[in-house]
């Protein structure tokens, strides 16, 4: 009898494990450490939310919806991008609800791309996004960003990135891991390069409202954008409702209609309970965003004079909740830093190389944590940095 061989393809087999499940997996057996690893809010959803999804479950709602969404969500989801960011969509055929924004990407990638296809992914970045690029068959073309310039994608650097078979560019603003944020003027620059290509913007606004010396403006707003412009947004950070996953993704009815079918052959329909609560997230928690912004803001100022004062250099991040420090000044790697800052002071910090090589001698720290925890924190680090 021949022994059975598991079949798995090439694509899966070849990606990497997350750089950051890693150090999870370290922490297990530690109780006493403090994590600042997780990009998840602190705070917990705001009672009007959780009381929404109650609702919906008492009054027995608990069939499929609509695969696109629930009706009224969708009418939300327009109200909520006109009156926040001035951009108007559809909710008939230009809105799809998502299981949280990675369903969103990853849909988006599929239903564009074809083997072969390139796409500009910009370092250090979200951990998912050459994942699902390589699953799709296409190629991810890394697109290095530099904290001397602010981790902006540069219009220079995008028009050498571009070949023939570029189809795509991942726009991840306000970013993870690095906090950098795009301007007007750098989103106008970028659309006169993008302008008279064939090039799709998957742009991932994800911490569009976590931003907190200028509002968000998205690449989908400047003249003749909105029609290459795929957004995924979503309430995870926004509205503290990471365990709800809803996610939404806004476009031209050619390639939300695409993103639809897939989604509609894999996942059905997002969860019933968490669509009900997300209606009420868009319609009234404009003012729970604004408390939860000023409140990562006043912790963010607090960490970036911390690592500051301690010795590490550090961009100061304008957008999310995390800050990225270099620790090239301690000669230490990113790896070696962060397993020695766990094993000596229990504090758990993510190497910068889990975002991309573009990370390296960098460190991602996520400041959605209690001002407790980040004051014990900056005490362990200055503490690890005294004896290196």
């Amino acid at each position: 009898m021949t022994p059975f061989t598991m079949p798995i393809s090439a694509r899966a087999a070849s990606l990497k494990p997350s750089g950051i499940r890693r150090f999870f997996d370290l922490l297990e057996n530690r109780p006493d450490a403090i994590s600042l690893g997780i990009g998840e809010p602190d705070f917990l959803t705001p009672w009007p939310i959780r009381d929404a999804g109650v609702f919906s479950l008492e009054r027995g709602y608990t069939k499929y919806t609509p695969n696109a969404g629930l009706s009224a969500l969708r009418r939300e989801c327009s109200a909520y991008m006109q009156r926040r960011f001035g951009l108007g969509y559809d909710p008939a055929d230009e809105i799809l609800v998502t299981v949280g924004g990675s369903e969103a990407l990853d849909l988006c990638v599929r239903a564009a791309l074809n083997p072969g296809d390139e796409v500009i992914v910009p370092e250090p970045c979200f951990v998912a996004y050459t994942p699902v690029v390589t699953l799709a068959g296409a190629v991810p073309v890394p697109l290095r960003t530099l904290a001397g310039h602010r981790f902006r994608v540069t219009p220079q650097a995008l028009r050498a990135a571009i070949t023939p078979k570029t189809r795509m560019l991942v726009l991840p603003y306000p970013c993870n891991p690095t906090g950098g944020i795009l301007e007007r003027a750098d989103l106008e620059a970028l659309a006169e390069v993008l302008r008279d290509t064939q090039i799709l913007i998957l742009s991932d606004e994800i911490y569009a409202e976590l931003t907190y010396s200028k509002r968000h403006v998205s690449i989908a707003s400047l003249p003749g954008m909105r029609e290459r412009t795929v957004i995924v947004g979503g309430l995870s950070k926004s509205h503290s409702m990471t365990g709800w996953r809803m996610g939404f993704a806004y476009g031209p009815a050619s390639i939300i209609g695409p993103m639809t079918k897939i989604h509609q052959f894999a996942i059905m329909s997002a969860p019933t309970t968490s669509q009900y609560a997300a209606i009420a997230a868009l319609r009234d928690g404009d003012g729970e965003v604004e408390r939860m912004r000023e409140e990562y803001d006043a912790r963010r100022r607090f960490m970036l004079k911390g690592l500051r004062d301690a010795g590490l250099p550090c961009f100061e991040p304008e957008g999310a909740f995390y800050l990225f420090p270099s620790v090239q000044n301690t000669g230490l790697d990113s790896e070696a830093f962060c397993e020695k800052l766990l094993l000596a002071e229990d504090l758990a910090v993510i190497p910068g190389t889990a975002f991309g090589g573009s990370g390296a001698g960098f460190v991602r720290l996520c400041y959605a944590a209690s001002l407790e925890d980040l004051k014990e924190a900056l005490v362990r680090i200055e503490r690890f940095l005294g004896t290196l």
